[in-house]
């Protein structure tokens, strides 16, 4: 993010970034042992084994406990498969105890406790749609949304590495920020599985203080570039047609 970047962004949306950067990477002071991807890919990865010591624990083996197991855990593969293949530059930074422990219990580990929602049946869904219908639904933005975020990512990292610059084709064709909207399909979907208010209220959380912030911020820097009033014309953020 560049000085000028910083400036051009709103206030508010500066602010926010200063804080979680503070919370999530230097709090406490100190020594930085780990990298903020090993602190992801930890939550990501474990999330399989999580929500199966759930259904352990809770003796759940219910069809949509089981196809939570499927969603939520093979989408922690994804991640894995993605981070070795063409790893996120801006999660290399290395984080301090006191912030690393910050990330994970104030941003990912709220993703576990969606599942443990359901899993602990804590909450008994009562979805608008039949059962079957309902369940269908979910897996299948799960799929879409790791898709375009998986090509999403791959286009950046790839792109990037053979020239700088504004990215205006391929899945940032139509959407400035394909990459948040997969994720907010995948995680959309496992909140819609659970059906309860909570879910809603973590991701609320997390996609108005992390995703919208990170989404402004990079607009502001992409502004920098000749073509960014066509392009911003031409495209939308998130979803086209629609915002």
């Amino acid at each position: 993010m560049t000085t000028n970047a910083l400036v051009d962004a709103p206030a508010w949306a500066v602010a926010m970034r200063r804080f979680t950067t503070f919370v999530s990477q230097d709090f406490g002071g100190g020594p930085r042992p780990w990298k903020l991807a090993w602190i992801i890919n930890f939550q990501k990865g474990g999330t399989a084994l999580f929500i199966a010591a759930l259904m352990v624990f809770y003796g759940n083996y219910s069809t949509a406990a089981w196809i939570y197991l499927a969603l939520h855990g093979s989408y922690g593969i994804v991640w894995l498969l993605k981070d070795l293949s063409f790893p996120d530059p801006s999660w290399q930074t290395r984080v301090t105890i006191g912030g690393g422990i910050n990330a994970f219990a104030c941003v990912l580990a709220p993703y576990w406790l969606i599942g443990w929602l359901l899993i602990s049946r804590t909450v008994q869904p009562n979805y608008p749609l039949p059962d079957n219908a309902w369940l269908c639904l979910c897996t299948s933005l799960v799929i879409v949304g790791a898709a375009i975020m998986v090509a999403a990512d791959a286009q950046k990292y790839f792109t990037l590495r053979v020239r700088r610059g504004l990215i205006t084709d391929g899945m940032f064709r139509y959407v400035r920020h394909p990459n948040y909207l997969g994720e907010i399909m995948i995680y959309g979907a496992f909140a819609l599985m659970v059906w309860h208010w909570i879910p809603a209220l973590i991701l609320g959380y997390i996609w108005l203080g992390l995703f919208a912030v990170n989404m402004i911020l990079k607009e502001a820097s992409m502004s920098r570039y000749p073509e960014w009033a066509a392009y911003k014309k031409r495209s939308w953020w998130l979803l086209p047609g629609v915002l």
